[in-house]
């Protein structure tokens, strides 16, 4: 090459120097020289021979004052990930940066000029608006870029009509996008799929709402899963697949049935183009299980199922893809009380059931568990029967008697006029206890109507028969405690269980507007036996003095026998403080309050 400080450096003769120069030009070759029409101004491309590679630089020459070197590393291939460096005698296109640096060397770049020529191809090939194809190179702050012959910026919220999870996914994906922006001054352009998508999407709408039809068979992409379904783009417009129209049989998550990007063949259920909605079904590209069900499933007929759900209510039973009956909690069992279904039967339990009715038209199906084993109740009667006595637990009370457990889940009930033979029986509690265990016995079996009446004063004999008319005789004498008042007289308890009705009629000589004036509860009081009635289980008090009756023993003295006439009763009479005997006349015709 020549060098243009020889003279400074050498006092050479002026035939040297011609020599020297020849040599030179001989070693350059007769094209080392630019043309002419090659200016050198700062920011410009410039073409230069390459001169010599070294370990770290390439030295070219343009033609100018001097050579410029340029780093080794502005000639690695990105797509190759090597080095690709020239060699000498390459002519290459350089961007001359600047004609002098503060050496007075000239600055240049190979890599600059390269994408200077690539950029002014970009913007002579294309404009705003315009599609282009490229490479995703790399993810940076905010989108990704895209090498469309310049690397382009394709913003996130523009990658696609739904933002992916992650759009690092799309590098090294070839993609098409739509030109949004062209910034020459500061060489950027923005691109946009998700625009090019929806321009896309408008074209494939409108041809499809012109085409598709309820009844139709139709291809699709599932593009989202929510709770209630999955929405599947047919191509424009993304029609709803709900739930329900997934299966015939029950569907709990739509997972369960497709998945994100599967490809599937759905059926147009309905089509509205005004609201540009479209529902799509799944399930209906077959045969409805419910056709002929009364066939398959005759009422009365038994059948193996799975239990797939259980509510407060009851348990729907599974009898085949798509048929599910309802086995009510009032239809598990013959005799057990139950409070959940949940006691008896599990989600996944193979169990028997009954066909006990089908609707067809809302496919409903109504099972029974204890309509497949036996009902107890079929042999309450002959187990049971009249007179059989019993043991058991008091399970409640109510106003009008005790529900006493036979067994489980047999019942009978006591009522409060079998609980005494002689004690007036207000309420169930006044005699038991919720709990108690009772002795009973089997009044009578109503099979028909699956009740029991149970007696417990029938487990003694009726003291009414015999023994209270034998100890208890009109006109003696008695003892007795005040239990109740009432406006029509007072009852008084005779023995434990045994009461008599002092009427208010019977409670003085003189007249008695209110019990409450003449005794309490809890009066001891000394009454007369008017009558004793065993037929209605009755008996009839009084504390009357009439005349003619005797005057009561005094205490310790004998009860004078009941046939025993009556004595005289003297009369007493006489005006002021006088008293006396008058005269004395014995009781004739019956006693007041008797008979």
């Amino acid at each position: 090459m020549v060098n243009r400080y020889l003279l400074r450096q050498f006092d050479l003769p002026e035939d040297e120097l011609q020599l020297e120069l020849d040599a030179a030009v001989a070693e350059g070759g007769e094209d080392w020289l630019p043309a002419e029409e090659q200016e050198f101004r700062d920011n410009r491309i410039v073409t230069g021979r390459v001169r010599k590679v070294t370990s770290d630089a390439v030295w070219v020459d343009v033609g100018y004052k001097s050579e410029g070197a340029i780093e080794l590393r502005e000639w690695f291939d990105e797509g190759t990930g090597q080095l690709a460096p020239p060699k000498p005698g390459d002519e290459v296109e350089v961007l001359l940066e600047a004609v002098e640096d503060e050496t007075g060397g000239v600055v240049l770049s190979y890599r600059k000029a390269k994408r200077q020529k690539e950029w002014e191809t970009v913007i002579a090939k294309h404009k705003e608006g315009d599609v282009v194809a490229g490479a995703v190179t790399r993810k940076i702050k905010g989108g990704l870029l895209v090498n469309i012959g310049v690397n382009v910026f394709l913003p996130a919220s523009q990658v696609d009509i739904r933002r992916p999870p992650d759009i690092a996914d799309y590098i090294g994906k070839t993609i098409e996008c739509k030109i949004l922006k062209i910034d020459e001054a500061r060489r950027n352009i923005v691109v946009s799929r998700r625009k090019l998508i929806e321009d896309q999407r408008i074209t494939m709408k409108n041809k499809l709402l012109g085409e598709v039809q309820a009844g139709q068979i139709r291809a699709g992409v599932v593009k989202n899963i929510a709770e209630f379904g999955a929405f599947v783009d047919l191509g424009g417009i993304d029609g709803l697949l709900h739930i329900t129209d997934m299966s015939w049989g029950r569907v709990s998550n739509p997972h369960e049935v497709v998945r994100i990007d599967q490809q599937l063949e759905v059926y147009i259920i309905s089509v509205d183009k005004d609201k540009e909605k479209i529902a799509l079904g799944l399930k209906q590209k077959s045969p409805s299980p419910w056709t002929n069900v009364e066939a398959r499933y005759a009422i009365g007929s038994r059948h193996t199922g799975e239990v797939v759900n259980v509510m407060s209510y009851g348990a729907f039973v599974k009898l085949e893809a798509g048929i599910e009956g309802l086995v009510h909690i009032s239809e598990m069992s013959w005799t057990k009380r139950i409070n959940h279904p949940s006691e008896l039967v599990s989600i996944g339990d193979q169990i028997d059931v009954q066909i006990l009715n089908i609707n067809k038209d809302k496919q409903e199906i109504s099972l029974g568990i204890k309509q497949v084993q036996a009902n107890p109740w079929d042999q309450v009667a002959q187990r049971y029967p009249p007179g059989t006595q019993i043991e058991g637990v008091v399970r409640n009370l109510t106003n009008y008697g005790a529900f006493i457990e036979i067994e489980e889940g047999i019942d009978g009930l006591l009522h409060v006029s079998d609980m005494s033979w002689v004690r007036k029986v207000g309420h169930p509690s006044d005699v038991l206890n919720k709990g108690d265990k009772v002795k009973c016995v089997i009044l009578n079996v109503d099979q028909e109507r699956k009740r029991v009446a149970l007696g417990l004063k029938q487990m003694a004999n009726d003291p009414w028969e015999g023994d209270i008319p034998s100890r208890y005789h009109p006109g003696s004498f008695m003892k007795g405690k005040v239990t109740k008042l009432t406006n029509f007289g007072v009852f008084v308890e005779l023995e434990p269980g045994l009461e008599g009705l002092l009427h208010i009629s019977e409670l003085a000589d003189d007249t008695v507007e209110s019990p409450e004036d003449v005794v309490k509860v809890g009066d001891e009081i000394e009454v007369k036996i008017l009558r004793v009635d065993p037929a209605d289980r009755k008996i009839g008090l009084s504390r009357k003095r009439q005349d003619g009756e005797d005057e009561p023993e005094e205490p310790g003295e004998p009860t004078p026998p009941a046939n025993t006439p009556p004595r005289p009763r003297p009369l007493r009479g006489g005006t002021g403080g006088t008293t006396g005997k008058l005269i004395n006349m014995p009781e004739s015709g019956p006693k007041s309050g008797e008979g």
